[in-house]
């Protein structure tokens, strides 16, 4: 049994997938507005203020934002009726802005800790920085004969020039504050022949999302950071809010 859709639940949704048509529709007259939208790591070249705001709106693909909408339509209706409009639209961009923090904080350490290494071996990284503009098209000449030069430059090459699309920061942040308040709800998944209890989702969702951010498993492009700081920020949230409801009560 779905919920019946509230007013900045629905707005939201519409926002996303206006932004993904736009998205998919200018890519047929050459025009991508992932570059200028999607959120990149802030000391990147490509980055811009207003990505830490747009890059919520932008998905990679169909799946990706069928899943993070659903997420939303799911859980966002009773959310917002019962915190209000105001405060579930707090909610909901704190905890995209916390993905977003916790993203690139992680981001940092790994360029913080390439950059001591490249400087160790003399490496210019004014040449990394360069050439990770995406304005530049090609791959980046690496004149090294160490193999591991050669990968940690290519590894600070692909965190300055990969982008972090998706409302996912924001929607884990729904999914934890909406465990948080209602701990002993039910919820099926699918694949999941039985019920689970929401109290259990956010310490899953953590400890996976910390264990696979951390492995870093080949192939594996999704921001598994983000989705610990959305959760936490919504966790938090709710938190508080519970707090000082009880106190005026």
């Amino acid at each position: 049994m779905f919920p019946q859709i509230t007013p900045v639940t629905r707005n939201i949704i519409i926002l996303n997938v206006i932004f993904f048509a736009a998205t998919f529709l200018l890519q047929n007259v050459n025009i991508d507005l992932e570059p200028l939208l999607a959120g990149y790591f802030p000391l990147s070249p490509n980055f811009n203020s207003w990505q830490i705001i747009t890059h919520m709106f932008m998905h990679g693909s169909i799946m990706h934002i069928v899943f993070n909408m659903f997420t939303l339509y799911s859980f966002g209706p009773v959310l917002e009726q019962v915190l209000g409009q105001k405060k579930f639209i707090i909610l909901y961009f704190a905890a995209g802005l916390g993905g977003f923090s916790l993203y690139n904080v992680w981001n940092y350490y790994e360029v913080s800790q390439l950059t001591s290494f490249l400087n160790s071996q003399a490496y210019d990284i004014h040449e990394i920085y360069k050439y990770a503009d995406i304005n530049y098209s090609g791959e980046m000449p690496i004149s090294s004969d160490s193999e591991a030069v050669r990968d940690s430059a290519q590894k600070l090459f692909n965190i300055l020039r990969t982008p972090m699309v998706g409302a996912s920061g924001a929607i884990f942040g729904i999914v934890a504050a909406f465990s948080t308040l209602f701990p002993d709800a039910k919820l099926m998944f699918l694949f999941i022949p039985y019920p689970i209890k929401a109290k259990y989702l956010t310490p899953i969702i953590i400890v996976v999302s910390i264990f696979l951010g951390l492995r870093q498993f080949s192939g594996d492009n999704i921001a598994h950071f983000a989705h610990i700081g959305g959760a936490l920020i919504g966790f938090l949230f709710v938190w508080n809010w519970k707090k000082n409801r009880d106190r005026i009560q």
